[in-house]
């Protein structure tokens, strides 16, 4: 009987790695639109996204009504475009995955409700991904993915932490920012120094014609754990464009040069800090701050340095995407169809919540 639940097994196996899958992924967490296909023999078959940047400079940051309105109206056709892109129809597709959360609530609910209504039409199973589980791992959709395990660097948006990954679903959370994360303080500091929206390039490309002409303070640098805090620092900033009126534009692009390096050695001191605590030797940067040249220079040098490995996203990936989050989603499928074909269980829920507030260290392995 033992031999026979084995063979058994294998077959289930065999069946799930011959059976490759196609998965829709829809990101709608914030102001872009992104919609991908992927397949789990194939890799990344095509992508596609929309931006509501223009539509939010206007108002100098992002506008939750405005914001789950235009995703109602770009997701369809962007559904359209990865399907004629890759050469599929809606009936070629085996799952569906969706920002489930963290991010607007509003946002949110519009992609999960799209998904969910295009699941139960298909009748396919669907997986809510978390935001940042995409951003995780998105440096896995490259040619050369980093192995496992891993430490991350996630800096998105509202969020820097430092984690260590040992699989999918595996996640120990090693430090966080205390207050402000190193994207709003781009984004402050971008507002502090008339820049417009969104700041956080703005900033890096002032800073790039800037120079060593003041001192900003470095953050819990030297602290004893791996957490961050970036408030004190865009008070700082304050204080010295207040002590340097008219702030003319060499001023501007000093005081960003000053920040940008501020914020980039505190997170690769931290990066580094992390590595020698756990033992590790390979770094993932993930998240719009990831796409930092000044911070890719920094880690570059280091890791090397130190003789250890450092992983990025492709710069398009940095940002929002629908790709990672259809990775992300094809891998949570692929584990629970395993699951389901060995239990002979294969339950759908298309019911439609979402996370606005959903914390990466809650999240389980598949």
């Amino acid at each position: 009987m033992v031999q026979l639940n084995d063979k058994i097994r294998l077959i289930f196996h065999s069946f799930v790695r011959n059976h490759h899958l196609l998965v829709l992924g829809f990101e709608s967490s914030c102001d872009e639109t992104g919609v991908a296909l992927y397949d789990t023999q194939h890799g990344l078959l095509s992508h596609a996204l929309h931006s509501q940047v223009a539509m939010h400079a206007e108002f100098g940051g992002v506008v939750p009504e405005l914001a789950s309105r235009d995703h109602i109206q770009r997701a369809l056709p962007l559904t359209e475009i990865v399907l004629k892109q890759a050469n599929k129809t809606l009936t070629d597709i085996d799952g569906i995955a969706y920002t489930q959360g963290p991010g607007l609530a509003g946002a949110l609910l519009v992609g999960t409700s799209i998904a969910q209504s295009l699941a139960f039409a298909l009748g396919v199973p669907s997986v809510g991904v978390h935001h940042l589980e995409g951003h995780l791992l998105a440096p896995l959709l490259e040619e050369n993915p980093p192995q496992f395990p891993f430490v991350a660097l996630l800096v998105s948006g509202g969020h820097s932490q430092l984690m260590r990954v040992d699989g999918i679903g595996q996640y120990e959370l090693l430090g966080d920012t205390l207050d402000d994360a190193a994207g709003e303080a781009f984004d402050k500091t971008a507002k502090l120094l008339g820049l417009g929206y969104p700041g956080g390039p703005a900033l890096a490309k002032l800073a790039s014609t800037g120079k060593a002409q003041f001192i900003l303070p470095r953050p819990m640098l030297s602290s004893k754990d791996l957490n961050f805090s970036f408030s004190g620092l865009k008070t700082a900033v304050l204080t010295l464009a207040n002590n340097n009126q008219p702030l003319t534009d060499s001023i501007k692009a000093d005081i960003a040069w000053e920040f940008q390096e501020a914020v980039t050695e505190i997170l690769t001191t931290k990066c580094m800090s992390a590595l020698r605590e756990t033992g590790l030797d390979n770094l993932v940067v993930s998240g719009g701050v990831g796409a930092n040249t000044r911070l890719r220079e920094k880690l570059n040098a280091m890791t090397k340095r130190k003789l250890c490995k450092v992983s990025y996203p492709r710069l398009e990936f940095c940002t929002d995407n629908g790709a990672m989050i259809a990775f992300a989603g094809a891998m949570r499928l692929e584990a629970i169809r395993l699951s389901q074909v060995q239990s002979g269980e294969s339950p759908h829920n298309y019911s439609v919540s979402v996370k606005p507030r959903w914390d990466l260290a809650e999240l389980k392995a598949p």
